[in-house]
């Protein structure tokens, strides 16, 4: 887990991804591999196997959830504008980093003592717009000296942890570096064995802001059939809980349906018998709010086959969030046995409709 531990605690909100391409690129070039990028900033490692047909794309992406500074008021505090979906209520107290050319400075999302409250205060929620972050400065000439600008990022501030359990990891930004982890997974797995197809594993760039990084990314990868890895929503705590949703630690999820697309049939299919095949559990996601990179992956070129495979997380779209162990490595188990199995026949009976 220390590599996880690394990719969370990395600092990528969507279009500032360096810091964890880089740890991407450094892991890939452990194993000699030829490493693709796009001109977004996307990252890949092409690994051959015994066949160049199919391509077999298997994309993760960098950005996590965060903030932009857009405004310094006169008494040296910062607005910010989102960068990705947030509920403005889990943002009180939380503490930020704002990331300049420089340094990286600590700052604190400000909110009212509850003693000084009105009563209508108390009963609304706080708009963003509203909020400011609170970096220590006195003036707005203080933060000018300091470095800090409109424009400079803002990221979530928590430390990785695994809970008593064993299995349970608390960490920021586990949407989506748990599928980073899980595509470097893949590089490390297939270089050291026999497969009947080449496979393109890695990153895209600012899918937390429309999934634009999926629209370059397999014009540069030109795959015949795609996997995006993601997290899905854990509906299991109190107030969500739910029969026959995904929960964490039951096995990785394999998504029937989001908002952004509707799977390839004989694909979802296939990774079902994989899984069955394979003693590994799985979950079935049905998701009718958002989506990943695979809605843009579908609709590359004449149409490719893709579906999604990931971990249901509890609290995304925070400063935290937990996912299980277990259900990471049934996913790189889950995956690297679909990947096995997808010979040019194989791929061939997956993409005929006619």
């Amino acid at each position: 887990m220390h590599l996880l531990k690394e990719l969370t605690e990395a600092r990528a909100v969507s279009g500032y991804e360096h810091e964890v391409r880089a740890i991407m690129e450094r892991e890939m070039k452990k194993h000699h591999v030829h490493i693709m990028t796009d001109g977004l900033g996307g990252i890949f490692a092409e690994i051959q196997g015994t066949s160049s047909k199919p391509r077999i794309m298997v994309a993760a992406h960098l950005d996590e959830v965060g903030f932009m500074v857009s405004e310094i008021t006169k008494s040296g505090y910062l607005r910010f504008t989102p960068l990705g979906g947030w509920w403005s209520q889990v943002l009180l107290s939380q503490r930020v980093q704002i990331m300049t050319e420089n340094r990286v400075f600590t700052g604190v999302i400000g909110s009212k003592p509850p003693h000084v409250l009105t009563a209508e205060e108390r009963n609304r929620v706080y708009p963003m717009k509203e909020m400011f972050i609170d970096v220590g400065a006195h003036s707005d000439e203080q933060v000018k000296e300091w470095g800090i600008r409109v424009g400079d990022p803002v990221v979530p501030l928590c430390p990785f942890e695994i809970m008593p359990d064993n299995d349970t990891i608390l960490a920021k930004a586990l949407d989506n570096r748990t599928g980073c982890w899980l595509a470097l997974q893949m590089v490390e797995r297939l270089k050291m064995e026999s497969h009947p197809n080449t496979v393109i594993a890695g990153a895209t760039v600012q899918e937390e802001v429309g999934l634009r990084g999926a629209t370059t990314a397999p014009r540069l990868v030109k795959p015949d059939l795609a996997f995006a890895v993601d997290v899905g929503i854990a509906e299991d705590q109190p107030g969500v809980e739910t029969e026959n949703k995904p929960k964490m630690g039951k096995g990785p999820l394999i998504t029937f349906l989001d908002a952004t697309m509707v799977p390839n049939i004989r694909l979802r299919n296939y990774v079902v018998e994989v899984a069955e095949k394979n003693n590994i559990p799985y979950q079935i996601e049905i998701m009718t709010g958002g989506g990943t990179d695979a809605g843009q992956f579908h609709l590359y070129g004449k149409g490719t086959p893709s579906l999604v495979i990931g971990v249901a997380a509890r609290y995304i779209h925070s400063h935290v969030s937990m996912v299980s162990k277990t259900d990471l490595e049934n996913a790189a188990r889950l995956l690297h046995e679909a990947v096995k199995g997808l010979d040019e026949q194989k791929v061939a009976e997956i993409t005929q409709y006619l």
